[in-house]
């Protein structure tokens, strides 16, 4: 693999309350336990070969990886979700593809429709699935709240 490839995928979420958007945003990213990491959004592919593991202690600062989805509201009562999906190919050699959704539902919507999208992106490229991992966070408005799920790339 190449040395400027990740060579790991965790993923991570989680959701929370603040008195402002990014307050909650900040907060979810806490419990997902990425808050104090700067993420750097990607699109949705993943390196050949990458090992799933649970998130790694990475240094506080870092400059990470990331696929994610997040939803915030206001609106007092509603049920926001987040989910992710990592579709991994047969051909060990192919690349993954990461599906994010977020919206006003439930956790199991959230993660239904990212499997989806992750088998629809398979087959427009033609290749066989061998295996589908996903992650949702749902969330309860009280004040302001955000939902947030996300696909760390990280180095071993």
């Amino acid at each position: 693999m190449h040395p400027s490839l990740p060579n790991t995928l965790s993923l991570v979420a989680g959701s929370g309350e603040g008195s402002n958007p990014l307050n909650a945003f900040d907060r979810a990213l806490l419990n997902a336990g990425v808050g104090n990491l700067n993420l750097i959004r990607i699109s949705s592919i993943v390196p050949p070969k990458v090992d799933i593991i649970p998130l790694p202690k990475i240094p506080m600062g870092s400059l990470v990886p990331i696929a994610y989805g997040y939803h915030t509201s206001d609106i007092k009562g509603e049920t926001i979700a987040a989910a992710v999906s990592v579709a991994l190919p047969k051909d060990k050699e192919l690349c993954g593809l990461i599906m994010e959704y977020e919206g006003v539902c439930s956790k199991r919507e959230a993660e239904n429709k990212v499997v989806e999208m992750a088998k629809e992106g398979f087959e427009m490229r033609g290749w066989e699935i061998d295996k589908i991992i996903s992650i949702s966070s749902e969330h309860t408005v009280e004040k302001v709240g955000c939902a947030f799920a996300g696909a760390v790339l990280w180095y071993k």
